[in-house]
């Protein structure tokens, strides 16, 4: 009989010793296995600022002559701009850009064998930055009243920027996290086991592209600038440990 007892107490330390063997090798499994998921956070946004710019030019054999006649241009451009409610404050004029024009001579065969001078090209750059976009909107398309005093006006579409993209960016990398998190939870439920704490986070992406457009994204992140309605995007990669 006491051997009967003593084989059964065995048996039972074995299966005792197995069971703690087990959970322990499960602990270490589960300690060493990850969850990694990506994150997404986007947000539309409406730009704050307005970036818009224009070239007036003069031509002329003589260089003093052709400067005198863009610097008129300059003050009547300043003062258009003045009137219609762009501050000097919003406005920036470049350097001139001066370029001697050849003509060339050819022969016969279509070789060069000589140039003549033909006279300068002048050209200044204006550049309104403001706040105000609507206005800023407005003017662009009305330029060519400078056109009808005789000025050489060509202008660039406005582009549009967000004065408070850091906030920006912290909001959607906060969403991200959430967003990143619930995948997680998600995966770890319908695999039975529990998400852990957070080994390591890592952002992806801050993209900015048109609200609404079919843009590429690009790897490097994407940068609109031609939209004043705008989307933000970003991307978190995190890895949870399971427990």
């Amino acid at each position: 009989m006491k051997n009967y007892i003593g084989t059964f107490i065995i048996s039972v330390c074995i299966v005792i010793a197995v069971l703690i063997v087990a959970s322990a090798y499960k602990y270490k499994y589960l300690s060493s296995e990850t969850i990694t998921v990506t994150g997404l956070a986007e947000k539309d946004f409406t730009s704050d600022e307005i970036v818009w710019s224009g070239n007036f030019t003069r031509t002329g054999l003589d260089l003093k002559s052709a400067y005198s006649a863009l610097k008129n241009d300059e003050n009547t451009i300043h003062n258009y701009l003045n009137t219609r409610g762009i501050p000097d404050s919003s406005l920036v004029f470049s350097s001139v850009d001066i370029r001697k024009n050849f003509d060339n001579k050819m022969d016969e065969n279509g070789r060069v064998i000589g140039s003549s001078f033909t006279g300068y090209t002048l050209t200044g750059t204006v550049t309104v930055h403001s706040r105000e976009i609507e206005k800023v909107e407005k003017l662009s398309r009305e330029v060519t009243n400078l056109l009808e005093n005789g000025i050489e006006f060509s202008s660039t579409p406005p582009s549009y920027y967000y004065s408070k993209l850091n906030d920006l960016k912290i909001d959607l990398l906060a969403k991200a996290a959430e967003d990143a998190k619930l995948r997680a939870q998600t995966i770890a439920k319908n695999s039975d086991v529990s998400l852990g704490t957070l080994k390591t986070a890592n952002m992806g992406v801050f993209q900015i592209t048109g609200k609404n457009l079919n843009e590429d994204y690009s790897y490097g992140g994407a940068f609109n600038t031609s939209s004043k309605e705008k989307t933000a995007s970003i991307t978190l990669r995190v890895e949870y440990q399971m427990r």
